[in-house]
């Protein structure tokens, strides 16, 4: 039987949903086959989402962005989306089990002097981890307990 699977999509697919995969696949990759898209993917993930999860000991450089549209079709158990743009625009995935909403500010949108983006970064990065760490307890609270819900 194969693994229920995640597809985390944001609108560029360069930072917040590279790294909510790359923390996903450190800590769920043995029981999920997890991966992100973009609607409008950048070319390269944002080297300084790169540098905070390697903070993380997290090694994501070798992911890249991803268009969404290269999945429709495909069956999902999550679908995550980690931004407004995203929640709004992105397409119906029939047979997805659970469609989940959880909004983070783009980092690389921040404007401001080098430490203070890569402080943005941090901030940013934590957030996700803290979520998804959230996320792992209801879900394991759920497979005991199949009437709990799922936020």
């Amino acid at each position: 039987m194969p693994k229920p699977s995640i597809l985390v999509v944001c609108t560029g697919n360069s930072a917040r949903s590279q790294m909510a995969e790359g923390f996903m696949k450190k800590y769920l990759s043995d029981d999920f086959s997890i991966t992100s898209a973009g609607l409008d993917p950048k070319p390269i993930i944002n080297p300084l989402a790169i540098d905070v999860m390697r903070e993380a000991g997290i090694d994501i450089s070798q992911q890249y962005p991803k268009a969404l549209k290269t999945f429709l079709g495909q069956y999902f158990t999550f679908l995550i989306t980690v931004c407004s743009n995203a929640e709004e625009r992105c397409p119906i995935f029939p047979g997805v089990s659970y469609r989940l909403f959880w909004p983070f500010d783009d980092p690389a949108a921040f404007e401001g002097t080098e430490v203070e983006r890569l402080a943005k970064f941090r901030q940013v990065r934590d957030q996700i981890d803290s979520r998804i760490r959230q996320w792992m307890l209801e879900y394991k609270l759920k497979q005991l307990h199949p009437g709990a819900k799922t936020t």
